[in-house]
């Protein structure tokens, strides 16, 4: 009796969506936690291994300096910025700093974090402009390739993704210029704006750094073509090294949705195969694509160094290889350590999103 007292009521079907609700935003929440955790190592990890590389080459001030001073200077130099006590020491102070939000200190005195905050701006709207490109050339094409598959229209898609994958962007971007540049003439192949535009964006009261925003800002129509015309270029170079990725991921989870049973069933009551693209398999097709996202931000970081470099466009890429130039191993340390963490930052977001679209995903 006491067992059977002790017993769990059953379920009953009025009952059970709501069980089911209670145990799906349980599970959702444990998954969120579990990926916020998950952060910490992951940075950790990441800032541990830049400050290790950095250090393969010996401390910074002699890797930048070392043929400009003299013995005694280069000595006082290093003993100033804690170079010469042991590793350890230094490395728990670099975590000291980096947990403050101290990313260090550039040759020339500038704090590492003025740096990221005047051109991070300039990255991230290269960025953005990308995974528009991303978007609009890469899901379009795939899922043509999916409706398609297996014939010549499709051979040629599978090579143009491949190609665009494959391409190094610099060599990208240097078509692109030349075509657009200097054969058509119809589309600029440096900086941000023009001259005389970049004045009146400096001259803007409270700028972001983010030129498309402070351009639509002060309503000027000329200003804001410009803006976009410059935009054009770096935003393809860089941009297409993604959609290749996204059209070659849709027309493979397009093709499996279109092996479905219902998808089946619809194809047996005479429905075409590009509405069963556009209307059955789409959508289904799209939720590996938000997971794969926060891989190509990370892809997009490390291209925008080169992207920025072959069109002068003044952002945390373009800073990157100036220091590097230099042999600012302190500067290049922190704005790699940002990056880092940036990456680690979008992933998680990435990983909520794909949870609350797809619940597949929590389990």
């Amino acid at each position: 009796m006491a067992d059977i007292a002790q017993a769990p009521l059953p379920v009953t079907p009025a009952a059970a969506p709501a069980a089911r609700k209670a145990r799906g935003g349980t599970t959702l929440w444990r998954y969120v936690l579990v990926r916020f955790l998950l952060i910490f190592p992951t940075i950790f990890i990441l800032v541990t291994t830049v400050f290790l590389m950095m250090r393969v080459t010996g401390d910074p001030i002699t890797a930048a300096l070392g043929g400009q001073l003299t013995s005694a200077q280069l000595a006082e130099r290093i003993e100033a910025a804690g170079y010469d006590r042991p590793l350890i020491v230094q490395y728990l102070e670099y975590l000291g700093q980096i947990v403050r939000g101290d990313f260090g200190t550039t040759l020339d005195g500038q704090p590492v974090t003025s740096v990221l905050l005047r051109y991070g701006g300039a990255t991230l709207e290269l960025a953005f402009y990308a995974l528009i490109v991303a978007f609009v050339v890469g899901i379009p094409l795939g899922m043509l390739a999916a409706a398609i598959r297996d014939r010549w229209g499709d051979a040629v898609l599978r090579v143009f993704a491949i190609l665009c994958y494959a391409t190094p962007v610099f060599f990208a971007g240097l078509m692109l210029k030349l075509v657009f540049g200097s054969w058509l003439g119809v589309l600029p192949t440096s900086g941000r704006a023009s001259p005389r535009m970049e004045l009146l964006l400096s001259r803007l009261d409270g700028a972001t750094g983010i030129y498309t925003i402070d351009a639509i800002r002060t309503g000027n129509g000329a200003l804001i073509g410009d803006v976009l015309a410059h935009a054009v270029l770096p935003g393809l170079a860089l941009g297409l090294l993604t959609a290749g990725v996204f059209l070659r991921l849709v027309r493979t989870n397009v093709i499996g949705t279109l092996a479905t049973p219902y998808v089946d069933a619809a194809r047996s009551r005479g429905v075409s195969e590009f509405r069963l693209v556009r209307k059955h398999a789409y959508k289904p097709a799209l939720i590996p694509i938000i997971t794969v996202i926060g891989l190509q931000i990370a892809m997009l970081l490390g291209g925008a160094v080169l992207t920025e470099t072959t069109f002068e466009w003044m952002g945390l890429g373009y800073q990157l290889s100036e220091f590097l130039k230099a042999r600012d191993y302190v500067a290049v340390q922190g704005i790699v350590a940002l990056l880092a963490v940036i990456v680690a930052l979008t992933n998680f977001i990435v990983d909520i999103i794909a949870a609350f679209i797809d619940p597949r995903v929590r389990y």
